[in-house]
């Protein structure tokens, strides 16, 4: 007897799940999918400009013209070979007779997208149909009226907390392991009791009152001290900070995250140790992701480039005057920061226009990276050519994109799926050195 064919899901797409990643309609395995009318509008709507969101909605326009060929869109259209399902364009009836503009009290896009998929469960009562929407309210608006509704998980991590720290305390060492990282200035994984030491790990060796900061080197497979140096005037204050700044010095590593809360130093650090090593780059890129208001870019603000970033790079700027206000003015070091912004050494770079660049001999620092897609993370480390480092910054519970989360944003993303590579250095800094009244708001507010 032939086995029984299992019954596929049809899932139902938003708009903010294709302007998150153009092909994920066809990350549904054999599953259909099926697109609101409005889904188009929408999309058309975010066509033209520089944003990754914008080059998600183009690609995502010419996959489905490809897709469709011949066919009319209101067939139902393989998405591949027998082992993906097909994907058809819904108009926005509501043959489920419910009202939503009397419910919800306007008819808004979400309101129809909603009303698609109330249609699409009306035609199809023996199939299970799920919203997928990146948009938190929309799936409580769905639920609401008995809608199943689920996030779009495909880049999403599993648990936030068991992302990667970086550096682990190994309190209790034997002594003979803390002096011979003095004396001689490395010990063997297995003399200091770790069997597989992740590359480029860090560790404080503890044994009462002494103690050692070390880092496993996977090219020499030892692990190695680490001295306390500071860049430019700016001296790290605590372990944390101390391994932040070996991994941003250290030449043989070129991609560096650095996560933690408002003022634990990432930011100062990563420019502080950039501008220490200016003579080892063409350039200094640092960039910010922009937030825009609606479906606005940049360029809707009025004046040149420079004039649209600033109000974003206040943060990148008062850093730059911390490390400067380290000397003073009549320095040669002062005066050196100030040269390099004026000839363009150190550079305000909008990363809405590095796609189809290859970055060489550049160092670049992306603070706030936490507002950033997988896709737009992906996106800036293969810009990288010869001899370019990138320095990744950001908090990655603090979110101000609508669309992204703790588990969903590309910083998390990278630091969970990079893992273990020679070439990659992760620090989580925990411990705030900005201000009393700094450390007192993250700690009670």
């Amino acid at each position: 007897m032939p086995a029984k064919r299992k019954v596929t899901k049809i899932f139902v797409l938003d708009t903010s799940v294709i302007l998150h990643d153009a092909n994920a309609i066809v990350s549904f395995q054999e599953h259909d999918v099926a697109l609101p009318i409005t889904v188009l509008e929408e999309i058309d709507n975010f066509k033209k400009g520089n944003d990754v969101k914008n080059f998600n909605a183009r690609q995502f326009i010419r996959i489905i013209d490809e897709l469709a060929g011949e066919f009319s869109l209101q067939q139902w259209i393989p998405l591949g070979d027998k082992t993906r399902g097909s994907f058809t364009v819904v108009m926005n009836e509501n043959e489920a007779k419910k009202d939503l503009s009397s419910i919800f009290g306007q008819n808004k896009a979400d309101h129809q997208i909603l009303s698609a998929a109330l249609t699409v469960k009306s035609r199809y009562p023996n199939r299970q149909v799920i919203l997928i929407t990146k948009d938190i309210n929309l799936r409580l608006k769905a639920k609401a009226l008995d809608l199943l509704a689920e996030d779009f998980n495909t880049d999403k991590i599993s648990d936030i907390d068991t992302l990667n720290k970086g550096w682990s305390l190994i309190d209790g060492v034997e002594e003979k392991v803390v002096n011979e990282l003095y004396e001689k200035g490395f010990v063997t994984p297995y003399m200091a009791g770790i069997k597989s030491p992740r590359k480029n790990q860090y560790f404080v060796f503890r044994n009462g009152r002494k103690s050692a900061m070390a880092f496993y080197n996977p090219l020499s497979m030892n692990i190695e001290r680490v001295e306390k140096t500071a860049a430019y005037g700016i001296q790290p204050r605590n372990a944390e900070q101390v391994f932040a700044m070996h991994a941003v010095l250290n030449p043989n590593v070129k991609l560096v995250s650095l996560q933690g809360v408002a003022g634990t130093g990432k930011t100062l650090l990563a420019l502080a140790g950039a501008i220490e090593q200016k003579k080892e780059y063409r350039q200094i890129f640092i960039a910010r992701p922009i937030v825009p208001l609606s479906n606005k870019d940049i360029g809707y603000l009025p004046g040149d480039i420079k004039s649209k970033l600033n109000p974003y790079m206040e943060p990148l700027w008062d850093n730059l005057k911390f490390i400067q206000s380290q000397y003073n003015e009549t320095d040669s070091r002062y005066q050196k920061i100030a040269q390099m912004v004026e000839s363009e050494k150190i550079l305000i770079q909008p990363l809405a226009y590095i796609r189809g660049r290859s970055l060489s001999n550049i160092m670049f620092i992306v603070d706030e990276a936490q507002n950033l897609t997988p896709h737009e993370i992906k996106t800036v480390i293969t810009r990288a050519g010869e001899n370019t480092k990138i320095i990744f910054t950001g908090d990655v519970r603090q979110i101000d994109t609508p669309y992204l989360d703790a588990q969903s944003n590309g910083l998390s993303y990278m630091i969970d799926k990079i893992g273990q590579h020679d070439l990659y250095a992760h620090i989580t800094l925990e411990k705030g050195e900005r201000s009393e009244l700094a450390n007192l708001a993250n700690e009670l507010l």
